[in-house]
């Protein structure tokens, strides 16, 4: 183009048309490699919600096994294993990727990634493999043939969906020879990692996370489907009582009912097989069929606990299900005590409200009287204590019984302070270590106090506040956010730097009681 016998001047402006040209080459490659970045940054943060949700799952899931382990530990098991098979090929994944950008010194300046030279180093010699690209072809194989075990286990055979979860899982994670183009095998390594620009490369390690992310969440959500599905049988269902009072004087008559958890028409048994402490239940003259209920007609008995077992028959499917029956209830002599009980500890607190029930046992709440230092009824059984001086307090309460009989008792508490309040920003207290965020962030964030696991709502005011940089005076700042000083000297702090906020001042919101010391809080800064 710039050759020929053509004049300097037009050689010239060949030559700056070839320039030209080059240059909108080099933009263009800048365009795709920030667009490769980009959609590496929204696969992460969709990677996150899916970890997040699936960590979620299985703390519900271990949560239902301890409750309900007959019905959902092998549930729980199951999930287990597909969350140790997903979490290891995760992990590597993200090693490889950690690895990848060590040199990198800003990750989002996705332009320096143009080069392939990294994977291919890592992966590849010649025609061959490194040890590197084969313990990631294995890595890889290996998590298709695992999960393909845990897919193909009889006990999921039922299972709605889980035949396209495994192909899936073949589809997506195959390590199968591609064909290019031209209609060429080519090996699936080669075919994805070689030669491509580390940004890409980059990408498609974050997509075969979100893969395993996703196929891991859909494992999880359809066998717990499948669990709960198997659980509107008849035949998992657990029989209930119900009863008018949790207990029952001698020789009052047992008003209770043997439930199932559904109690429409639909669950009236077919028929019943009973026992009271043994001794055979007769249809009609000890219990009646009502609705999906049994009512029970027969006597308390003496003092102590009674036993109903046997079986109820449904029908279900053209066959008969039994479903057992394991229940009780307790008898108690007529009681001479009152019972007092601090509806949120065995203590109660100074400065707040604490409600606290007193009730005497077959007195109606309204014969009932209760007395105590800073003790004042509000309605029925239900009183407030705001306890004054002292580290007891003595509540008594008395009444009389049907038969005329009085009734009285006492209980102390011990009286406690309220605990230290705890420093926060942005509403966190750093617990577990430096609270981390930007510098613009902690400029604007507000500083509060929390009571951790405390019993009560209260509500807390902080008005004032030290804040400390490392090399620079503590400036003191009244309110609850950074003033002028303590911005400055923000402003001087180093990205990764500790700065500490203490001797936080704070009261409770229309009280005038004097809180013990707020704990400090420490901030990482994150830029």
């Amino acid at each position: 183009m710039a050759g020929g016998k053509l004049s300097p001047r037009q050689k010239m402006i060949n030559l700056m048309y070839l320039v030209f040209i080059a240059m909108l080459a080099l933009n263009m490659s800048k365009e795709v490699l920030s667009a490769f970045g980009l959609l590496n940054e929204k696969i992460s943060v969709a990677n996150v919600a899916t970890s997040q949700r699936n960590t979620a799952f299985m703390e519900g899931l271990a949560q239902k096994a301890t409750d309900e382990p007959a019905q959902y530990a092998a549930v729980k098991a199951k999930a287990d294993e597909v969350s140790q098979v997903s979490d290891g090929l995760d992990a590597y994944i993200e090693s490889v990727k950690s690895a990848s950008m060590e040199k990198i010194k800003d990750p989002t300046d996705y332009e320096v990634m143009d080069k392939p030279d990294y994977f291919n180093n890592l992966f590849f010699t010649g025609d061959k493999y490194k040890e590197g690209g084969q313990k990631f072809l294995d890595n890889i194989n290996k998590y298709r043939t695992e999960m393909m075990s845990i897919l193909s286990d009889p006990a999921l055979a039922k299972v709605a969906g889980i035949e396209d979860i495994k192909k899936s899982v073949e589809t997506n994670f195959s390590t199968a020879p591609v064909k290019n183009r031209d209609g060429k095998e080519v090996a699936w390594l080669n075919y994805n990692y070689e030669g491509f620009p580390q940004v890409a490369s980059i990408t498609k390690l974050t997509q075969i996370q979100a893969d395993i992310k996703t196929t891991k969440s859909e494992v999880l959500q359809r066998m717990l489907a499948g669990q709960q599905a198997a659980a509107l049988s008849f035949s998992n269902y657990s029989t209930l009582m119900e009863a008018s009072k949790s207990a029952y004087y001698s020789g009052e008559a047992f008003d209770g009912a043997i439930v199932l958890g559904r109690t429409d028409e639909s669950t009236k048994p077919k028929r019943a097989e009973l026992t009271l402490d043994g001794r055979k239940l007769a249809e009609g003259t000890d219990y009646t069929f009502e609705g999906g209920k049994v009512k029970l007609k027969v006597g308390a008995g003496s003092p102590g606990d009674h036993k109903i077992e046997g079986f109820l028959y449904y029908g279900e499917g053209g066959e008969e299900t039994e479903v057992a029956v394991k229940t009780g209830f307790a008898t108690i002599s007529k009681p001479n005590a009152a019972v007092i009980a601090a509806d949120k500890m065995n203590v109660v607190y100074r400065g707040v409200d604490n409600p606290m029930t007193v009730s005497i046992p077959g007195i109606p709440d309204n014969n009932v009287n209760a007395s105590g230092s800073g003790l004042s009824k509000l309605s029925g059984s239900k009183y407030v204590m705001r306890p004054g001086a002292g580290r007891t307090v003595n509540i008594t309460a008395s009444g009389k019984l049907p038969d005329g009989q009085n009734v009285s008792s006492s209980s102390e508490f011990r009286i406690k302070d309220i605990p230290s309040p705890m420093g926060t920003i942005r509403g966190e207290d750093g617990n577990g270590g430096p609270v981390r965020m930007e510098r613009g962030g902690l400029e604007i964030s507000s500083v509060g106090a929390a009571l951790q696991d405390f019993d009560f709502e209260l509500k807390l005011n902080v008005t004032g506040f030290s804040f400390k940089v490392a090399g620079q005076p503590t400036v003191k700042v009244s309110g609850n956010k950074l003033n002028g000083a303590a911005v400055s000297a923000l402003k001087r702090a180093g990205r990764g730097e500790t700065v500490q906020i203490f001797d936080i001042n704070t009261n409770i919101s229309g009280s005038s009681v004097k809180l013990k010391r707020t704990s400090p809080v420490f901030i990482e800064l994150t830029n």
